[in-house]
């Protein structure tokens, strides 16, 4: 089937959708190199003209790209448990065990998105989306220990986030699980021992 005939057949929501799947895995196949727009029109099955009419730029596609993984692998709905948490050490536990177990199911292109960054406009446009939301949620567990009255002393509440966050970090959980062998059982519950030891008060 040419190309022609299967976007003409396709709603736009359609196109749009395999052209981010089409990203996706060429990011995570190519380890974030030579993605170009011609690149993603080939693998999606359609034209370069209809990459451009869903995403203006590169830097556009990729974060839409983000968000779509995001979307497919259910990112909300995993989160509700930190939604409901009562407490804030509840939310951080919560947290640290969703985190623990979606970093697998993202590492591929997360991998990708790092190892081009420095060089790649737009995937550090994209890697630094997904990290803004990523942050967001840290700070708002270190806001909700605050109000609380039960962040440990010494710690402002934006010292407290950032470290919270880069304790987090891809490369934390790369070296623990890969480089040390932990299982994901060990690293969810090492971290939650490090990070409620070292953010909430005993108090």
């Amino acid at each position: 089937m040419s190309r022609g005939k299967l976007e003409t057949r396709e709603t736009p929501t359609h196109t749009r959708e395999r052209i981010l799947a089409a990203t996706w895995r060429l990011m995570e196949t190519r380890h974030g190199q030579g993605v170009r727009m011609e690149d993603v029109a080939h693998a999606a099955c359609v034209s370069r003209q209809a990459v451009y009419l869903h995403f203006a730029s590169r830097a556009e596609l990729l974060v839409a790209t983000v968000r779509y993984v995001d979307e497919t692998l259910r990112l909300n709905e995993r989160l509700e448990e930190v939604y409901a948490a009562p407490r804030g050490v509840d939310a951080l536990e919560a947290y640290v065990a969703f985190w623990g177990h979606y970093i697998p199911d993202i590492y591929g292109l997360a991998k990708a998105l790092l190892a081009v960054r420095a060089t790649d406009g737009a995937a550090a446009a994209a890697w630094e989306d997904r990290m803004a939301g990523m942050r967001a949620g840290c700070r708002a567990i270190i806001e909700c220990l605050e109000r609380q009255g039960a962040l440990a002393p010494g710690w402002s509440v934006d010292d407290a986030a950032a470290a919270f966050w880069a304790l987090l970090s891809i490369a934390v959980w790369e070296d623990l699980t890969i480089t040390c062998g932990w299982t994901l059982e060990q690293y969810v519950r090492h971290m939650r021992e490090v990070l409620t030891r070292t953010f909430v008060s005993e108090g």
